[in-house]
């Protein structure tokens, strides 16, 4: 332990605090009285110069947390000036209306993220999320040290958010929604994210109380833009755990751009440091692209296409699980034979266009289609033997297992296909009246589901068969006779063949005033959603829902800069498809949207300190909840039982403190405080399988102070345990067991070898790279031995059932090389 502590406290202070310089990069479209494109503006920021071209378009690079001041001159056009601050890497777009009556000589300083900041939204950096390391590194890694946001589970990209399960996040990637496949059970299985890092400009958050704008979901938003390019650019990573490659392309005229990415991962590396010995080698690729095409200053076109396919092939050869206690251990051991054939392909395809009518309404369309073919096939057979575990001190056999107290077989089969079609239409418009903002959309969405589920399970234990929890009598050899029936402990059979057709649509309302000498903001809107199931032998009736929504932000004129924000609202989930289907196959058309009021109160709090910019966020919220859809988590995959007869709350405190520890770089700390519970049948309330009590989250970047090249950032995540879960078709009040706590940290050193190129001469070989550099990586550092759910494995003649961690990764490295032009 002691050495533990002394190798964090190295890592923490193994740094100075010596800055390097980063940059930011301003943007946008110059236009006349007309709105014409005006060609051949100067456009000064600093030492940097540029001029539009014959679209208007320009882009300049500044220096970041600084203000720079920009001039636009013309030879006719009067002269604009305008200060901005940008924070490092940010894109701002900046477009300027010039006329040639009057110039615009007083300072205007843009702040980019003063909207997000009254509408509660955290943003993160994309060269963060690039460099922070994870078994699963991405948007995901890095929204998991956030206070609020909890999974113990490194190889999986899903999250839960203040108590919410991991399908009640929404994810936007261009203002178009993405969604995740259906029959993944565990994380192992997952692989990429929809989310291409390479690809990213701009990555939002929102743990609750947001926006009628956004979608039917009762947890979170998570809103990704991808980057539009602006030249030839190329971005290249290279590990043990696969690759990737991003080309950004534009045409001589500025008027088409695509952005396009490949990436490969293998994820052996991880999953052979289990506790499960198998021959295993799961790979996942994807192919991405966004094309934009702006014939004007006024219109654009987009597409967005993603091809992915994931291949799981398994073959589980044994396994040994300690557990138990110091004064009676216990290990299982796992004999198996036979395999697991898993293989999910997605393919992908949006189309949006931007029509700008004017400077105060715009149009966007959006168009969207999803498919899933995914397959589940597996055949493992499993004889598993508890013992007892030798404790003598020094004695040969200590820590060998001694006496076999119970030994049976199990025999796992399935053939699950799902086969899911998601098409989505939606008109959006924006309209700029004054100091009034008015948002409003329609969608139609359509999904087809074509779903078979074999699935069964057979338990033997000391040569008996052992009957199913439930229906059954039950088998009490050798002691007692048994003359019924042998059948399988599960069995699940179903074929659904299901329709959903949805309505959906919002308004809203902004408004920036003030109240006295202080600012102020609204926001209040309203969201409706119709909805009806149908298909072979289903018949939902329909259903409708509104949900009302609003958020207040005031910012006192103080000495001190703080934002005090007020939100929450009326939120509904109406059920997708695997929120239909029961724990034996069987869907119920008419379950009903699970129901949550939100209620957010927080400060937001920018200071200085050691003259360098922070940020102090702190959030109290309750959740209560009704008609709530009751489920089982077994590892990443959930069960619903299809009703709502549950209702549940949950009730926190999230604090985030980020800024500049080390003069240029951002890193946080956070921690968080969350309760949630639920009573199911006025049964009286037990904890939810997401009910994780604490979390405490780092995110340290910091580089050393001779060598300023090697940079190094850590990414620290403790959670209390959740619950350890419970078999999908028992009573979660007899499982209320918990999980030990998990802890995790991930370290990654990198040496970049363009750190100097400022000052190098022109013609150097590194200045032709943006960044190229070499990184070293350790994921879970401390070897902390992590569970994300138990096994349950039955004993025979103690008649009791044993909960058995299954533990994710040990210690393991990786190596890492990034180029990019």
């Amino acid at each position: 332990m002691n050495t533990n502590i002394k190798l964090l406290t190295l890592l923490f202070f193994l740094v100075g605090f010596t800055g390097f310089s980063q940059t930011a990069k301003l943007q946008g479209i110059i236009l006349d009285e007309n709105s014409a494109p005006v060609n051949g503006v100067n456009v000064t920021a600093g030492i940097n110069t540029t001029k539009t071209d014959e679209n208007g378009f320009y882009v300049i690079s500044i220096p970041a947390n600084e203000k720079v001041t920009a001039v636009f001159t013309h030879a006719v056009l009067k002269k604009n000036t305008v200060t901005v601050t940008l924070k490092p890497y940010e894109i701002y777009e900046l477009n300027i209306v010039m006329n040639d009556k009057a110039e615009s000589l007083g300072e205007v300083t843009v702040t980019a993220n003063n909207r997000k900041r009254v509408e509660g939204i955290t943003t993160l950096e994309p060269a963060t999320i690039r460099r922070i390391p994870g078994a699963n590194a991405g948007v995901e890694n890095l929204l998991k040290s956030l206070p609020g946001v909890s999974s113990n589970n490194e190889l999986s990209t899903a999250y839960s958010v203040r108590g919410g399960n991991y399908d009640e996040n929404l994810v936007y990637v261009n203002e178009i929604e993405v969604y995740r496949p259906f029959l993944i059970r565990s994380g192992q299985q997952e692989g990429l994210s929809f989310t291409n890092t390479d690809m990213v400009q701009n990555v939002d958050f929102s743990a609750g109380g947001f926006q009628a704008k956004y979608g039917d979901k009762l947890s979170s938003v998570l809103d990704i833009t991808y980057r539009t390019p602006t030249k030839f650019g190329l971005a290249a990573e290279a590990s043990f755990l696969g690759g990737s490659i991003a080309v950004d392309a534009v045409s001589k005229d500025q008027k088409w751009t695509a952005l396009t990415g490949v990436r490969y991962r293998d994820n052996s590396l991880l999953v052979n440091s289990q506790e499960t010995q198998t021959n295993f080698r799961p790979t996942f690729a994807d192919l991405q692209s966004n094309i934009t095409f702006a014939p004007s200053a006024r219109w654009q076109f987009s597409f967005l296409g993603n091809i992915s396919q994931n291949r799981y092939n398994y073959e589980p050869l044994t396994r040994e699980t300690k557990f138990g206690t110091i004064d009676e251990p216990i290990a299982l051991l796992v004999n198996y034979e036979g395999q697991e054939k898993d293989k999910y392909e997605t393919y992908f395809g949006a189309f949006k266009t931007v029509f700008k009518v004017n400077d105060n309404f715009t149009l966007k369309f959006i168009g969207s289609a999803y498919h899933t073919l995914e397959q589940e096939y597996f055949d493992i057979f499993a004889s598993y033997g508890l013992g007892d575990v030798d404790t003598s001190i020094g004695g040969e056999t200590r820590g060998a297992v001694t006496f076999n107290r119970a030994i049976g077989t199990q025999l796992n089969h399935a053939r699950n296909d799902l086969d899911a079609v998601i098409v989505n239409a939606e008109v959006k418009g924006f309209h700029n009246v004054k100091n009034h903002q008015i948002e409003w959309g329609f969608k139609y969405t359509r999904e087809d589901i074509r779903d078979r589920i074999v699935e069964w399970e057979v338990i033997d234990s000391a040569g008996f068969s052992l009957n199913p929890p439930r229906g059954f009598p039950i088998n009490d050899q050798p002691y007692t006779p048994y003359t019924g029936p042998l059948v399988p402990y599960q069995n699940v059979r179903a074929k659904n063949f299901v329709t959903i057709n949805r309505f959906s649509g919002y308004a809203q309302w902004s408004l920036k005033d003030h109240i006295g000498s202080s600012q102020v903001w609204y926001n209040a809107g309203v969201r409706m959603h119709q909805w009806q199931v149908s298909g072979d032998n289903i018949n939902g009736k329909s259903q409708v829902v509104f949900s009302p929504r609003a958020q207040f932000a005031i910012k006192p004129e103080w000495g001190k800069d703080m934002v005090f924000r007020l939100s929450g609202g009326l939120y509904y989930q109406p059920p997708f498809y695997r929120e239909l289907r029961d724990s034996l196959g069987t869907v119920n058309p008419d379950v009903k949207a699970q129901a949550a009021v939100h209620i957010v109160l927080s400060n937001d709090y920018s200071f200085k300190m050691w003259n360098r910019p922070f940020k102090m966020v702190t959030e109290a919220y309750y959740k209560s909840l009704t008609d709530v859809n009751p489920y089982t988590l077994e590892n990443v995959r959930i069960r619903y039982a299809a009703n709502n007869n549950a209702k549940a709350f949950a009730q926190g405190l999230d604090f985030r403190l980020n800024g500049e520890f080390v003069p240029g770089t951002e890193s946080w700390i956070s921690f968080g405080y969350m309760k949630t519970e639920e009573n199911i049948n006025d049964r009286g309330y037990i904890a939810r399988p997401t009910d994780q009590r604490l979390k405490f989250g780092v995110l340290f970047q910091d580089f050393m102070p001779r060598i300023p090249s090697v940079k190094l950032y850590l990414n620290l995540v403790y959670n209390t345990g959740l619950p350890g879960g419970s078999p999908s078709y028992a009573d979660p009040y007899v499982y209320q067991s918990r999980l030990k706590d998990y802890r995790r940290a991930d370290v990654g050193f990198s040496y970049v070898f363009t750190e100097k190129n400022d000052i190098r001469p022109e013609g150097h070989w590194l200045k032709k790279f943006k960044d190229l550099s070499l990184g070293f990586e350790i994921f879970n550092l401390f070897d902390n031995q992590n569970a994300i759910t138990n096994t349950w494995v039955r004993d025979v003649y103690t008649k009791n059932q044993y909960g058995i961690p299954n533990y994710l990764t040990t210690r393991v490295f990786n190596v890492k090389l990034n180029v990019r032009l």
